[in-house]
């Protein structure tokens, strides 16, 4: 079955930089975009950042453009999201998204509904 994976998160302190992971299975991606989303204590999951099949094209969430970059790597079938910068308020459980439905380069799918196959989340957690 199709299995998506996170890794990365961490406990760290205002500004610092994390790295996360997404190891997808059981199917390849290397055609369809893939997505970051998170979801703090008591608040809906939002939409962090996408990046088209070929890695192209990346849309992200207004408050972290600058400080966060999603890339891709399809030979690994893997998805990643470089986050500097960090601030209290970007502490939340990041989930990692695919979708098996084909979009053009130029589309940025940024709805939860959008997407079918979800990890099971990694947590970050910056302090002030």
């Amino acid at each position: 079955q199709v299995q998506l994976v996170e890794s990365g998160g961490g406990l760290v302190q205002a500004g610092a930089s994390l790295r996360l992971s997404c190891a997808a299975s059981g199917r390849s991606f290397s055609s369809y975009p893939m997505a970051w989303f998170r979801q703090a204590p008591g608040k809906e999951r939002e939409f962090v950042a996408t990046i088209s099949w070929s890695g192209g094209s990346t849309y992200y969430l207004d408050s972290v453009k600058g400080r966060f970059t999603i890339s891709r790597d399809n030979a690994k079938n893997a998805v990643y999201l470089q986050m500097n910068g960090l601030k209290p308020e970007d502490t939340a459980v990041y989930y990692c998204a695919a979708t098996s439905t084909y979009y053009s380069e130029t589309y940025h799918a940024i709805g939860r509904r959008e997407y079918d196959y979800w990890g099971q989340g990694t947590q970050v957690t910056v302090s002030s």
